[in-house]
């Protein structure tokens, strides 16, 4: 061992934390190939703060020792050192690195198990559904959100129905909310009344949400809703509307989409324009025509756009028409 790496090491065990902890923080700075094996010592260092840039140091490496070590440290008693662990441990990408998380999905603290199904929920474990499942009723919200994140990632059809019940009558609005965007991989018409009745939910950013998902998933049966939907008192949920009115190509939803050219939202007039576009009807060309004059220079380039796709339409029905 070199003198520099010999006094870098001395300074990780050196009496006083406050040393300890700035030799950590320039440990992934030093010339050594590998800092894990000097880091690992220090997520067991009695100052929490050592602890905390430890665990920071530790972000990336996904060696089997470094996520056994660093899982237990959702428990840990210090606030911060757990909310590092429960950042680092979330960025993982290995799906065998969720193997020393299991154990926590189902026990201890409510944050802890909140931090565990955070951390599980982009690797995609099989082993998650039971407990996400069962963590659907858990008396904390905060739990309830990151379980329904977890089946979100897995998509497992088994839990629609489970899902479509939390995204109605949880009473959390921000569970209700993660619950109408994980249906969005369904693949049947039986979550629409779900998504409908989340589209009048008291709270406006479920209603976002479940404007958009209705879109993705193409539920045309909707589409009298969406159009209900262009007079929320929220723009940002006219703006969802009405993108999805211009997937699912809904000419019902012309006559609102056309008043919203001269919306004072940009974006909703950005939308609408593109939605018109989309739909493809030639009773939306006079609008868009004046919206050629609107003040945001994005609005202007979309409705060119958007009669430009209007009449390549028209023209390609009229010779399919012809032949």
């Amino acid at each position: 061992m070199d003198t520099g790496l010999h006094t870098l090491a001395e300074r990780l065990a050196h009496a006083d934390a406050t040393v300890r902890r700035l030799a950590v923080i320039d440990l992934p700075y030093s010339d050594e190939d590998d800092i894990v094996p000097l880091l690992l010592p220090r997520l067991a260092d009695s100052d929490a703060l050592v602890r905390t840039e430890a665990v920071r140091a530790l972000e990336g490496f996904e060696q089997p020792e470094v996520v056994q070590a660093l899982a237990p440290l959702l428990l840990d008693a210090d606030a911060e050192v757990r909310k590092a662990a429960g950042e680092v441990l979330a960025e993982l990408k290995e799906a065998a690195s969720a193997e020393p998380l299991l154990p926590l999905l189902l026990e201890g603290p409510a944050e802890v198990r909140a931090l565990a199904f955070r951390a599980i929920r982009a690797l995609r474990s099989p082993q998650a559904f039971g407990p996400a499942m069962h963590a659907l009723r858990d008396p904390d919200a905060a739990v309830r959100r990151e379980a329904v994140g977890v089946l979100g990632y897995l998509k497992d059809p088994a839990a629609i129905g489970d899902l479509a019940e939390v995204a109605a009558n949880d009473p959390d609005i921000e569970v209700r909310r993660i619950a109408v965007g994980a249906l969005g991989y369904a693949s049947t018409v039986s979550v629409l009344p779900a998504l409908t009745r989340a589209l009048a939910d008291s709270g406006w950013m479920v209603r976002d949400e479940a404007a958009q998902t209705i879109g993705k998933l193409r539920l045309s049966l909707a589409i009298p809703d969406l159009v209900h939907a262009m007079q929320d008192d929220y723009w940002q949920v006219r703006v969802k509307a009405a993108r999805s009115l211009g997937l699912l190509k809904a000419e019902a939803g012309l006559p609102s989409l056309v008043a919203s050219l001269t919306h004072t939202i940009s974006n909703l007039r950005k939308e609408a324009v593109i939605a018109l576009g989309e739909i493809g009807d030639t009773r939306a060309i006079a609008p868009l025509e004046s919206a050629l004059a609107d003040p945001d220079p994005d609005v202007r380039k979309l409705a060119r756009l958007a009669l430009t796709a209007i009449g390549l339409a028209q023209k390609a029905r009229h010779e399919g028409a012809s032949s």
